[in-house]
């Protein structure tokens, strides 16, 4: 898939280790929590979006197909403000509709106003707010800060759903 600028294909083996670097750079680790589930990102099936002529990685998506349910579990562009966040989560949306899925769904933590208007922009929609869940998820993930860079304390986790 081609977008003015970048492409968006599958993650390949080759990814893997691109996967890693980033996720731990920018997330402190390989591993996320959601909903109470521990999973290693950097092993789920996903898409990366590169930069068109060099083939420079400029985004990833990773998502998890259970029974009739997709969940978005990561979104990191490194070109803000150009499409690449749309684009791979369009193309997460189109594995679910592949998969037979008939909801797209992902968990932001409260702080995260970019993500819940980024999300409700594309079509998502608040179908849950589940208070005080990362004091769970730090049981699982210690390394969960308390508070967000602006200060925010990190509580709850916010379900955002498509319906496909």
């Amino acid at each position: 898939m081609r977008r003015a600028g970048f492409g968006i294909r599958p993650i390949l083996a080759s990814d893997k280790a691109w996967i890693e670097c980033t996720l731990n750079e920018h997330w402190g680790s390989t591993q996320m929590v959601s909903r109470g589930v521990l999973r290693d990102i950097a092993a789920q099936d996903g898409f990366i979006a590169t930069r068109e002529g060099s083939g420079i990685r400029i985004g990833l998506v990773t998502y998890a197909i259970q029974g009739d349910e997709c969940e978005v579990t990561l979104l990191q562009s490194l070109a803000e403000g150009v499409g690449v966040g749309a684009a791979l989560t369009l193309a997460a949306r189109d594995a679910a509709v592949a998969a037979g899925c008939g909801r797209l769904w992902l968990v932001t933590t409260n702080d995260n106003t970019r993500a819940l208007r980024f999300y409700q922009r594309r079509g998502f929609t608040i179908a849950a707010i589940h208070i005080n869940a990362l004091e769970q998820a730090r049981k699982l993930k210690p390394g969960i800060p308390l508070t967000s860079a602006d200060g925010i304390p990190l509580r709850d986790e916010i379900e955002l759903e498509m319906r496909l």
